[in-house]
């Protein structure tokens, strides 16, 4: 039986998702392929973008034999793409990677770039420009570290690459970007405008081709005669512009709307909170949406996942164990406090030089007692986000969880309880690749699809009301902890990066 589908891949921090998705939201075939990124230094987080068009092609031939598997002939009528971001993948005239990808906020090397910029442009006409102060998120100061810190390397570079970007660029030979990972370029996009800010662009990326300009769900181009032969899809399937993962996780929910705050439960933890206005805030991301019209308020974790696997590792334990135990463990974890900061911070604290901290240690303990700190502090980094989203402004009516951690139901019930939201969680929260089919079906079908119908609402998270009273006092120890600990941490840090070799990267 043929059925007509849209492909959505894509390339996250610790693997690569794809599904193929009929007219109707169900999930033909799914396929992943791990991978890992490169921590060349502290702080440091890197990637051969070459592997992100590799895994795409591998994904494309695969599923649709799964498909076959299941009795289902699949037509691939649209392609849809997404991946991790910001970041920055410089490639030359002949479309070769010039050095590794430099990733998002989990990077930041760039601070002696930040610091000049700001200085240059100065702070409050880079948040009226770009509309956030310049941190490990942004874009900007990572092409401007290269240009300092490899000049061979970005003499030869000529246009820039995310990874959603590069495989249309494979694709369908078309130089887009979408505006929402645009505006992730601070201090080079102009979030009122909703155009490269071209006196900072010529200043910062000299010699690299501005990328043209798209939103997320438009149509970049067609499938090429030679990425058809590469991926089995067929030429002239067409393929639309796509965006960062956090923000299609989004569009997977159906949280993009006025009101509406998105938590990706992931290798990181990412917010975003969508309405009309642009929010400005110091601690925040402040970016354009994933359509015309949006703005987003944004924050991110830069440990989630990546925290409660490195657990996993270390005390050789399985997940379901781990978690069993942790439940055991109980609320505040027998006396545990933990910051999370352990590949440094994101929002709300921009402090690249945090550590992990785990107070309160007895030889008593146990790895359930840490799973759950662990756990527990993840929640408390959101409900920092959440009060400094609001703070800003952010009128947030409506939370809707996504991404992997959902499947653990302690995870949501800790973070309701921490942070007092209820959490709306979707039927399929597969995340990314699931929007990305969507933004593909809504550009090219006859009868745009709604979210809503593809993927309703499974059931609710509400917060323990007995739970209120523990996490208020918790939260504020969680402030004291990172406050109190915070000269001696940063003393730690720099010692991490002194006992690093320097020599150049392989």
């Amino acid at each position: 039986m043929t059925v007509r589908c849209t492909l959505g891949v894509d390339i996250g921090t610790s693997s690569s998702k794809g599904v193929l998705v009929d007219e109707t939201g169900r999930i033909v075939a799914a396929a992943t392929r791990a991978h890992t990124v490169s921590r060349p230094r502290p702080s440091w987080v890197e990637m051969d973008g070459r592997v992100w068009w590799d895994e795409f092609v591998s994904l494309a031939r695969e599923l649709p034999e799964r498909a076959r598997e299941q009795g289902v002939e699949p037509e691939v009528v649209a392609v849809g793409v997404s991946g991790m971001g910001p970041c920055v993948l410089l490639a030359d005239a002949g479309d070769e990677p010039v050095r590794p990808a430099i990733l998002y906020g989990v990077d930041m090397r760039a601070g002696t770039q930040i610091a000049r910029m700001t200085g240059e442009l100065g702070p409050d006409e880079i948040v009226r420009i770009g509309g956030s102060t310049l941190t490990s998120q942004a874009a900007g100061p990572k092409i401007a570290w290269i240009a300092d810190e490899e000049p061979d390397a970005f003499a030869r570079a000529r246009r820039l690459f995310m990874p959603a970007s590069w495989l249309v660029r494979r694709l369908t030979g078309a130089y887009v970007l979408d505006h929402q990972s645009a505006s992730q370029c601070s201090p080079l996009y102009d979030v009122e405008a909703e155009a490269w800010h071209e006196p900072w662009w010529r200043r910062f990326a000299p010699g690299i081709e501005a990328p043209s300009l798209s939103w997320a769900g438009e149509v970049a181009g067609t499938v090429t005669d030679a990425a058809a032969a590469a991926s089995g899809i067929a030429s002239g399937t067409p393929v639309i512009t796509g965006t960062i993962d956090a923000w299609t996780e989004a569009v997977s929910v159906g949280a993009h709307e006025d009101g509406d705050l998105m938590l990706m439960y992931g290798t990181t933890m990412f917010l975003i909170a969508t309405g009309a206005e642009t929010l400005r805030t110091p601690s925040m991301w402040t970016t354009v949406g994933a359509f015309p019209g949006t703005r987003n308020l944004a924050g991110g974790l830069a440990t989630s996942g990546a925290l409660t696997a490195w657990l996993k590792e270390l005390t050789d334990a399985d997940y379901p164990a781990l978690l069993a135990e942790a439940e055991e463990s109980g609320r505040g974890a027998r006396g545990i406090l933990m910051l999370p900061y352990f590949a440094g911070e994101r929002t709300p604290i921009l402090d690249p030089d945090a550590r992990g901290v785990i107070a309160g240690l007895t030889l008593d303990h146990t790895r359930g007692d840490l799973y759950r700190a662990a756990l527990e502090a993840t929640a408390l980094g959101v409900r920092h986000n959440v009060e400094t989203m609001r703070a800003a402004g952010a009128d947030i009516r409506r939370i809707v969880a996504v991404g992997g951690g959902t499947q653990g139901g302690l995870w949501l019930q800790i973070v309701s309880d921490a942070t007092g939201l209820v959490q709306e969680v979707p039927r399929t929260t597969i995340g990314a690749s699931y929007g990305a089919a969507f933004l593909a079906a809504a550009a090219t079908a006859d009868g745009p699809p709604r979210i809503a119908d593809w993927n309703p609402v499974a059931h609710t998270v509400r917060p323990d009301p007995d739970a209120e009273a523990f996490y208020d006092d918790l939260f504020d120890r969680y402030l004291r902890l990172y406050a109190s600990t915070r000269e001696l941490v940063h003393e730690l840090a720099a010692g991490q990066l002194q006992s690093q070799p320097q020599e150049a990267m392989a």
